[in-house]
């Protein structure tokens, strides 16, 4: 069975979506800059029983990723479901930060999505189905927050561009936006949010959305 694929899987909604999909019987496959990080994560999903694969990678730099999901599709096969959850999220204002330092969030927020995209969403095509999710954000930019607001916005035109390229061939791609700071036992608590990607994974077709807002509201 092709399984699931996190990157970005650190604490909050990398560990819930994990174990999430895991709790349907996926196989898992981890992925994460740091090697404690991805240990962390293993050991909550180790109790659903599902093969569980830990890849060490910077989502930032092309050859890494590249290298870790090929991997993962050498163990699992070509996924059924990829999550893009990583993101550098920090307060900043206009111009505060450096062009170096815009780039880097940048690079953390869209472009490893870009890359992950396309290194999956071809091969999904090809096959006729998948999934490609991606955690979104700042549904409406704050000044207080210029690059994470710039990166999300970014993420919403990827997710468009993405489902004009690869929709008609079966790939289901999809945002989910959470619109505040995500902790256990909050409106904001992952596993609440991990729920939305576990639907839109099985949305019919006729049905995709292509973004869900978590506003922390019932």
């Amino acid at each position: 069975m092709s399984g699931a694929v996190i990157i970005g899987a650190g604490p909050g909604i990398g560990q819930a979506v994990a174990r999430r999909f895991a709790g349907e019987g996926l196989p898992i496959t981890l992925i994460a800059r740091g090697g404690e990080t991805l240990r962390a994560v293993a050991s909550e999903v180790a109790p659903h029983g599902v093969p569980v694969v830990t890849l060490q990678a910077d989502c930032t730099d092309r050859a890494e990723l590249d290298a870790a999901l090929d991997r993962a599709i050498g163990e699992h096969g070509v996924p059924e479901v990829a999550v893009y959850n990583a993101a550098l999220v920090r307060a900043d204002e206009l111009g505060e930060l450096s062009v170096r330092e815009h780039m880097e969030a940048w690079a953390v927020n869209v472009v490893g999505a870009l890359n992950a995209a396309a290194r999956l969403a071809p091969a999904m095509a090809a096959r006729g189905c998948g999934t490609f999710l991606v955690t979104g954000g700042m549904p409406e930019p704050k000044p207080q927050y210029v690059s994470l607001s710039l990166g999300k916005a970014g993420v919403r035109t990827l997710v468009a561009l993405l489902d004009q390229q690869y929709g008609s061939s079966g790939v289901h791609v999809a945002s989910v936006t959470v619109d505040g700071p995500v902790a256990p036992g909050t409106d904001f608590d992952p596993d609440d949010i991990a729920e939305h990607y576990w639907q839109l994974h099985t949305q019919p077709r006729h049905l995709w959305n292509r973004e869900v807002l978590h506003t922390g509201r019932s």
